[in-house]
């Protein structure tokens, strides 16, 4: 891994951000691209999914939309501990989730005046889980237990067809539906997928959704880019992130375990050890190559760590890692310090956060009760990670009676005549009129 040494320096906010080390990876390079393949499912609806599948996916499904025998089928073969821990991860998902729904409240803003905030479940969303490089059934359970918490009652869930699996997404993905109660799916991927979701694919009665969620590759969010505003969508996540701030209390055996635990994802995967500790930087590097020899992904690993997205950044103080991962906004952020409550207070940037020596990033992957599904790319500093809130839409009800508008007769028409639109003042006047 690439040593970045800023001992003896305080960058700026603005510094910072020219220091962090990204991947180069573009969205919008690959929009023209994805603009095509969205184009084509519009126009050329299943025949241009499955033209797709063949083309990206080594695979043409026999129908793009999954029947309800498949998915019963994948769930009564799953391997029982895998159903198990499925399970459990539903249930503790579900319990976090359901802390996410706001309750509705009324402000009462004088006799006969109220504003009701109310929170409305989108009708409909698309759900997509990738495939590629791994298997993600627990980004069926991430995306869907929020979404059903949250009261959405139409639900589509899409991932790739796979080759070794006839053309259906991976077993397992269909598995983790099934156990969810969720009986549409569709063997779609990649941009295609996203475009079929945002404008609906009359022949295979795929409706249009009003909310696409789930991570993908770099064509998935630049698709998502693409029809933002015809639909809406969680965040453009791309590959994944591991941010770890550690002082020389940390355990250097496990810091290189969580880095490598991201790692094996993808080779632009980012990780990133921010510390004061120089000691343990290079005990981590040592732990780093040890165990690389012994890890089943150790190509991928090995790339995405030598990548100039991955590094160590050694720095003064405590203060100035939080400051640099600011700055970054990772994804997940380990804090693995002597006080984690202390350094958590300096940090605002981050999509989920992990705190102390037993709460790992592969925790937060499955069985936390966290969502999994989190802004990429910075992008946690204006975003959040997916949640019951993503899938609902506030809402403001007014309720005034006669009194309540007669209160504030003389403000609104003060305001209309100074933004000359008369008219607004005289919808409020009409409702008294002079004989009445």
């Amino acid at each position: 891994m690439q040593t970045l040494d800023l001992r003896g320096t305080r960058p700026t906010r603005s510094e910072f951000a020219h220091l962090v080390p990204r991947a180069q990876v573009d969205v919008a390079v690959a929009s023209e691209a994805a603009a095509e393949l969205i184009a084509a499912v519009r126009e050329r609806g299943e025949d241009a999914l499955l033209e797709q599948s063949e083309r990206f996916d080594r695979v043409r499904p026999t129908s793009v939309r999954v029947a309800p025998d498949a998915i019963a089928a994948a769930l009564e073969t799953l391997d029982p501990a895998v159903r198990t821990a499925l399970e459990e991860s539903i249930r503790r998902v579900r319990e976090a989730s359901a802390a996410q729904v706001p309750p509705d409240r009324t402000t009462t803003l004088g006799d006969g005046a109220e504003v009701v905030q109310r929170w409305q479940p989108m009708n409909r969303v698309g759900l997509y889980v990738p495939g590629g490089k791994a298997v993600y059934p627990s980004s069926v359970v991430m995306n869907v237990v929020p979404a059903q918490i949250a009261g959405v009652r139409g639900i589509a869930l899409a991932s790739p067809a796979q080759a070794d699996s006839g053309g259906l997404p991976n077993p397992a993905i269909l598995a983790a539906a099934a156990l969810l109660g969720v009986d549409e799916v569709y063997a779609m991927g990649g941009a295609g997928a996203i475009g079929a979701f945002a404008y609906g694919v009359p022949g295979i009665d795929l409706e249009p959704v009003d909310l696409v969620t789930g991570p993908g590759n770099i064509f998935v969010a630049a698709a998502k880019r693409l029809v933002r505003g015809v639909v809406g969508i969680d965040a453009e996540a791309g590959p994944t992130e591991i941010l770890v701030i550690a002082d020389g209390s940390a355990d250097a055996r496990l810091v290189a375990a969580d880095l490598i635990s991201q790692a094996e994802h993808d080779e632009i995967a980012a990780a990133v050890l921010v510390t004061d500790a120089p000691d343990l930087a290079r005990a981590v590097v040592a732990e780093l190559d040890r165990r690389l020899a012994a890890t089943q992904h150790r190509a991928r690993a090995t790339t995405a760590l030598d990548g100039r997205q991955s590094a160590i950044v050694l720095v003064d103080d405590i203060a100035t890692a939080a400051a640099f991962s600011d700055a970054y906004g990772p994804e997940h952020l380990e804090i693995q310090t002597a006080d984690p409550e202390a350094t958590l207070a300096l940090v605002s940037n981050a999509g989920a956060v992990f705190l102390g020596a037993n709460a790992p990033v592969s925790l937060g992957d499955y069985l936390a009760g966290s969502n999994h599904v989190l802004p990429t790319a910075g992008q946690s500093r204006f975003s959040s990670g997916l949640s019951a809130s993503t899938f609902l839409r506030p809402q403001q009800v007014v309720r005034y009676d006669r009194a309540g508008l007669a209160a504030v007769r003389a403000h609104v028409r003060a305001l209309s005549n100074a933004e000359q639109l008369p008219a607004h003042g005289d919808a409020v006047d009409a409702r008294f009129p002079a004989n009445g």
